[in-house]
């Protein structure tokens, strides 16, 4: 398989009061093309600052990660946010549309940072609003005149708008209520089984069973790996494998 991200020796380290905390360790990881790859953790074992350092919100203090060819650890911060906007796609717990503008300007307002073609981008724009099973009637609604689980599908949509190399998911669901939850999950399935290659913290045992590779943080080290293969509705086999592992990583 091709990867997407190489990381050597990935350091981060906060100050405070004159102590210095190491969130995260000496980590060697790559991220693959067409992978659905979950990061498990306990809280504060450094799997949020992972996300982030990888996908260039964050700079390490330490190491390197090099995205798609590119060293982005010596990128300046401008140069660093237009390499964002061309390669990457983020989906949070809180979805931060903008709630002065309508939903399908929250999603063009993110692609006309790549391309002037506004026109291309309104028929793509619809285009993902209808895959994320939003329907037309809402396109004009503002953020605050839909349900959570239609903004965050939304947020999807945004994410998607300028097809990103990877898309990184921080607690999606973390917001939702089950059933809400599960459908923002199946979008994000779907698109990945159309190649969206995507990273995606969660704590939630049920998410995590949606990514083909789970990896554990403990400690700012990535403590283990577990290999699920293509997520099958269903599949009792693949929850109990996912159970066992997080069990032995002190879950």
């Amino acid at each position: 398989m091709n990867n997407i991200i190489e990381t050597t020796k990935l350091c981060k380290t906060f100050s405070s009061g004159g102590i210095q905390q190491h969130v995260l360790k000496n980590i060697d990881l790559e991220i693959y093309e067409g992978d659905f790859t979950i990061i498990m953790g306990a809280s504060g074992a450094g799997k949020s600052t992972l996300l982030y350092s990888l996908s260039g919100m964050d700079k390490p203090t330490l190491g390197s990660v090099r995205f798609a060819g590119t060293e982005i650890t010596g990128l300046n911060t401008d140069e660093m946010a237009l390499f964002r906007r061309s390669n990457c796609g983020f989906v949070f717990q809180q979805v931060y549309l903008v709630d002065s503008m309508s939903i399908m300007d929250n999603i063009l307002a993110a692609g006309l940072l790549v391309s002037k073609d506004k026109k291309a981008l309104t028929a793509k724009a619809g285009q993902l609003l209808k895959a994320v099973n939003i329907d037309e009637s809402l396109w004009n609604k503002f953020p605050t005149q839909i349900s959570g689980g239609e903004a965050q599908r939304a947020g999807i949509a945004r994410a998607l708008i300028n097809d990103p190399k990877l898309v990184f998911a921080d607690e999606p669901t973390g917001a939702l209520n089950s059933q809400t939850g599960k459908a923002v999950l199946d979008t994000l399935t779907g698109f990945n089984e159309k190649g969206q290659s995507i990273v995606m913290v969660t704590h939630d045992i049920l998410s995590a069973r949606r990514g083909n590779r789970i990896l554990y943080v403990k400690d700012g080290e990535i403590a283990g790996e577990c290999n699920l293969g293509k997520y099958v509705t269903g599949d009792k086999e693949r929850h109990q494998k996912l159970s066992d592992f997080l069990a032995t990583m002190g879950w």
